[in-house]
C-alpha cells in the first residue's frame, strides 16, 4: 500500500522539509491545485496532508484525510499550575468590554494575529469569520524563551526552541542546555492531561514570567496547535513527520480516542 503526502499549494520552508524526508522514506510527494479539487488518489493509497486549515477545508474531503486538532478550549480547561495565568474563551462580543491590557488570539487557527491589545474595544472582527467569534483572552505575561514540541502518544518525537522574548530564536531541543526542564514539565503534563490531546498534535511550552517579568519564572504551557498546520522550527524533520502523518491521515484509520478530536 503506497502512502501519500500532499501538499497544500502554499509552500514554505517547513513543507519543503517534510517533504524531503517523506522523499527518503519512499512516500510519494504532490503539491495540490490552487483551484479546483485534487483528484483522488489512486485505490490503495494511503493520503496524509500538510498545509493551512482554509485551502484543507476545500481540499482534504475529497482525499479521504481526515485533520486532528485541540478542542478550541484546551488551553483554558488546564489547571492553573500548567497555565501560569488565566485564561478564558469567549465570544468577541464579551472580549471587547474586558479592561486592558489584554492578550486576545484565536483558539486554534490563525484567523487574525495573537497581539496584546490596550483594551477589549480595539479588537475587531477576523475577515470571513462568523459576526461573533470565540477567541482567547489571558494575562501579559513575559515569555523568555519558547519551545515546540512535536507529541505522538504522548511521546515527545522531536522539537525546537522558536522564541525568546518574543523574537524568532531558533535551537533543537536535543542537547539545549534547558531540554531536561522542558522534557519534565512536558511529562507531568501529560501524565495528567494526555486524554485532553489527540495522539499527534504539537504542543508549545515556555519559561514564563508574569507582570514586569521580574522573578524567576515558571514553566508553562502556551497552547496546543494542529501538527499538520505548524513550523517544524529547528527540529528533526523526520521525527516531526511522524506526528504529521497521524495528525492527518486516512479518515478509515482514526482511532476511536482520536474520533473526538477531529475537525469538523
Amino acid at each position: 500500500m503506497a502512502d501519500l503526502l500532499a501538499l497544500a499549494p502554499h509552500r514554505s520552508t517547513t513543507a519543503t522539509l517534510l517533504a524531503g524526508a517523506a522523499r527518503e522514506r519512499g512516500m510519494d510527494v504532490t503539491v495540490l491545485p490552487r483551484d479546483g479539487l485534487p483528484d483522488r488518489p489512486p485505490s490503495g493509497t494511503r493520503a496524509h496532508y500538510y498545509g493551512g486549515p482554509l485551502f484543507a477545508a476545500s481540499a482534504v474531503g475529497s482525499l479521504g484525510i481526515a485533520l486532528l486538532e485541540p478542542a478550541d478550549g484546551w488551553l483554558d480547561a488546564l489547571p492553573y499550575a500548567f497555565t501560569g495565568r488565566r485564561i478564558r474563551c469567549v465570544p468577541l462580543s464579551e472580549a471587547r468590554r474586558a479592561p486592558g491590557p489584554l492578550f486576545v488570539k484565536p483558539p486554534t487557527d490563525k484567523s487574525f494575529p495573537a497581539a496584546v491589545y490596550a483594551d477589549g474595544d480595539a479588537l475587531r472582527v477576523p475577515a470571513g469569520s462568523r459576526a461573533d467569534p470565540l477567541v482567547q483572552v489571558s494575562e501579559v505575561v513575559t515569555w523568555v524563551k519558547e519551545f515546540r514540541l512535536h507529541l505522538l502518544d504522548g511521546e515527545i518525537r522531536t522539537g525546537s526552541q522558536y522564541a525568546g522574548f518574543g523574537r524568532l530564536d531558533v535551537a533543537p531541543l536535543a542537547g539545549h542546555a534547558d531540554e531536561p526542564a522542558v522534557r519534565a514539565f512536558a511529562g507531568r503534563l501529560v501524565g495528567a492531561c494526555a486524554d485532553s490531546l489527540p495522539s499527534g498534535v504539537v504542543l508549545d511550552v515556555g519559561l514564563m514570567r508574569n507582570g514586569d517579568g521580574a522573578g524567576e519564572g515558571q514553566w508553562a504551557v502556551v497552547e496546543a496547535n494542529m501538527a499538520w498546520f505548524s513550523n517544524v522550527y529547528a527540529a528533526d524533520p523526520a521525527r516531526a513527520l511522524d506526528v504529521v502523518l497521524r495528525s492527518a491521515g486516512p479518515g478509515a484509520g482514526v482511532s476511536a480516542r482520536d474520533a473526538l478530536f477531529l475537525r469538523a
